[in-house]
């Protein structure tokens, strides 16, 4: 596991933050994530309080990555992209989670590098990182003002012979059951969304559709709910066109192999991120994968 518990001892008392900016080699933000997380705790009491302070031994959960040899395939000084395979996360989303992107990150650029958006751990695809806490921020925010502009691939059901402009508001139900809450779907009641779809090559033989998808806005699952809401679902997707209770068993992982195949059509989610395209310091960068996703697509299916 990634996460692992160390034990730091204080001497005298002092800021718990200060003990874990001078003894793990962190920034003050990242000290103070640790302690607010719940972190750090000394005779199984959590030390939660940011400006609390801590005498003697104490324990702390910290990450340590443990990377499978995953390279990145584009190198700037600022940030890196890495062509993420399907069904690893960015992030772990739990001190039990095995291996993310996270681990290759950190072990070859640092404990400063971050990625700056997050891409579903089914999809495929480009994920940008940046080097160093000035480059993120300013990453981010590019993002956040809509300035980096992302294509994707996905292999649909049906012939899409035209292209789609859709614009359809997307709402996730605040539902008690949590493994559900996260299913999307088009609703009034929901942010306003738009994807443009352009349709690259049509396989008769298998009434399937390959797809680009650029999104201009960036709602959860968007571009899957937007064409299951077009009647052409992206093949492989374990979420949109499934029962409640495969839905239940996939989130599980009681569904795999060829009962994955046999109930979704694929392997793996067949949707993957393309290309990124932006200006950074004046200068404008135009990222493409690398992968045959085509190819990747017809393994997946077992066509």
């Amino acid at each position: 596991m990634p996460f692992i518990t160390k034990t730091l001892f204080s001497p005298t008392r002092q800021m718990t933050i200060t003990l874990l900016m001078n003894e793990l080699g962190i920034s003050r933000s990242d000290a103070q994530r640790f302690v607010v997380r719940g972190r750090v705790s000394q005779n199984g009491v959590i030390l939660d309080e940011q400006f609390g302070s801590v005498e003697g031994a104490c324990e702390v959960i910290c990450f340590e990555p443990q990377p499978k040899g995953l390279k990145p395939m584009f190198v700037a000084n600022d940030f890196v992209v890495y062509d993420k395979p399907s069904g690893m996360r960015v992030h772990p989303n739990n001190l039990e989670t095995y291996h993310t992107l996270n681990d290759e990150i950190k072990h070859t650029f640092g404990n400063d590098a971050n990625a700056t958006h997050r891409i579903d751990q089914e999809t495929s695809g480009l994920v940008l990182v940046s080097r160093h806490k000035q480059s993120e921020g300013v990453l981010k925010q590019l993002f956040a003002n809509r300035q980096i502009t992302k294509h994707y691939l996905a292999m649909v059901r049906g012939n899409l012979s035209m292209p789609l402009d859709i614009q359809a508001p997307l709402f996730r139900n605040d539902h008690p059951d949590l493994k559900i809450s996260m299913v999307v779907k088009v609703d009034t009641r929901g942010k306003r969304a738009h994807t443009l779809i352009t349709p690259i090559r049509y396989f008769p033989e298998h009434d399937i559709t390959l797809i680009k998808a650029s999104p201009l806005t960036g709602r959860t699952h968007q571009i899957r709910v937007h064409l299951f809401h077009v009647k052409h679902p992206i093949i492989g997707d374990p979420i949109y066109g499934q029962s409640i209770e495969n839905i239940h068993r996939y989130i599980d992982k009681e569904i795999r192999g060829e009962e994955r195949i046999c109930n979704t059509g694929a392997s793996r989610l067949l949707l993957h991120a393309q290309s990124l395209e932006f200006d950074y310091n004046g200068e404008k960068y135009k990222i493409e994968s690398e992968k045959d996703f085509v190819e990747e697509c017809f393994e997946a299916m077992k066509l």
